[in-house]
């Protein structure tokens, strides 16, 4: 199975491909894809989802596993984030990925086992899982990861709950 994470952003949108064989989890690609800030959000969107579209043509992930976003402080950055979102949810749909959506708390458990785990102790877990050299940089690309491997603990779940019905 082929799995590509998204951390939705406007700015940066962090993006991780994981492929699961057996019983080990390989990465495959990571990066950011970014917009610039002094560009209309029509044109940013846009471009977002035009890199999207080319890395997910690329890699051809069975799924993409995107970042929910719940709460954000700031009213701007959460507009920017959900629309950044709902660009990474067009392009996989369009793809004929299948599409799933994890909370952050869900995914910090799924790879660090704690729902409050920090960015540091993500990254380290990240690069433990994925047996990488050193952490990910940027941040960005990580967290991308992570969503990943969240979808890559949850998938035995889903398959037997679809068995079942």
């Amino acid at each position: 199975m082929l799995v590509m994470g998204i951390d939705p952003g406007l700015s940066r949108c962090g993006y991780g491909v994981v492929r699961h064989q057996g019983r080990a989890n390989q990465a495959v690609a990571a990066g950011t894809i970014r917009t610039d800030r002094a560009d209309p959000v029509p044109q940013r969107l846009f471009e977002l989802h035009g890199e999207l579209v080319e890395l997910i043509g690329h890699h051809r992930p069975d799924v993409v596993a995107i970042e929910q976003v719940l709460f954000q402080v700031n009213v701007r950055t959460a507009m920017a984030v959900g629309q950044a979102s709902g660009v990474a949810m067009a392009a996989a749909a369009g793809s004929g990925a299948e599409v799933f959506e994890y909370t952050p708390t869900q995914i910090k458990k799924s790879v660090a086992g704690w729902g409050a785990a920090d960015k540091p102790q993500m990254g380290k877990m990240v690069q433990a899982l994925l047996r990488l050299p050193q952490p990910l940089k940027p941040v960005d690309a990580a967290d991308a990861m992570a969503v990943a491997l969240c979808h890559l603990a949850h998938a035995p779940a889903r398959a037997r709950i679809e068995a079942a019905r």
